[in-house]
């Protein structure tokens, strides 16, 4: 069992409108790296929305009250709370300065995932935060079909973000967009090697591969796409909304 992760250096800066595949394809090739079919292509969510214009200018923003509220509490950026709070389908929690929110994709994440790490400033010079894209299996399968036709080879694509868990310290990148793998893997039926059955494993292999390349990609190095050749992974059609748990076995809600 051997895999092979390869962060890709040279993509520029992306803009709104940019051909995200074809800037993949032209720096995989300048690097002389090679997609392969069932290769597994990890994108950081952060070029997504820029590609796509997910971005929002601060000075543009009217808080609301409580928005100015709570950042006045906690010294936050009221306009940044607002923007949050826009892309929520429900607080979950609002405590110490922290802003927990299921957001209108389903995803449960601080802020939203709204972020402004390495969002160049506006012409002006006001502060942008990105937003998570509006679909991200549907932004996933649009760039694996895009990859395909660049490159000539069927990938999978999983789109990452990096999260928060809960009772553990530390930020792991996880999927919120896939297409072209099953992004879980259930053993739930079979037997291990002692031979007991098997009753609650299943293994989320699209969490885990996005976890691998965040590993290479860094968080302050610009390598926002890597390739992963030799992932254990089932092809086929998948979606990063298959790992969210339903509220009716949601213990915590």
């Amino acid at each position: 069992m051997e895999m092979r992760i390869v962060a890709l250096e040279s993509l520029p800066e992306i803009v709104p409108g940019d051909d995200l595949a074809r800037l993949i394809a032209e720096a995989a090739e300048r690097e002389q790296r090679r997609f392969e079919d069932s290769c597994v292509v990890v994108v950081g969510q952060k070029i997504v929305s820029k590609a796509e214009g997910r971005i929002v200018d601060l000075a543009e923003v009217r808080p609301s009250p409580l928005a100015e509220a709570f950042a006045r509490q906690h010294g936050r950026d009221a306009r940044q709370i607002e923007v949050v709070l826009g892309q929520a389908r429900r607080v979950v929690k609002m405590d110490r300065g922290v802003l927990l929110v299921e957001t209108l994709q389903g995803q449960v994440c601080a802020n939203a995932g709204v972020d402004a790490s390495n969002v160049p400033a506006a012409a002006g010079g006001s502060e942008r935060v990105t937003l998570l894209p509006c679909d991200a299996d549907a932004s996933a399968q649009a760039l694996r079909e895009r990859l395909r036709v660049v490159t000539g080879r069927d990938c999978a694509v999983i789109i990452s973000d990096t999260f928060g868990r809960p009772w553990r310290d530390g930020l792991v990148d996880v999927a919120i967009g896939c297409a072209g793998l099953r992004p879980l893997a259930d053993y739930r039926g079979r037997r291990d090697r002692q031979g007991r059955l098997l009753r609650g494993t299943v293994i989320a292999v699209a969490d885990e591969l996005a976890a691998a390349a965040g590993l290479v990609m860094g968080k302050t190095a610009g390598r926002p796409v890597v390739l992963i050749h030799g992932a254990p992974i089932e092809l086929g059609e998948g979606s990063a909304q298959e790992m969210l748990r339903p509220p009716e076995r949601d213990l915590f809600r």
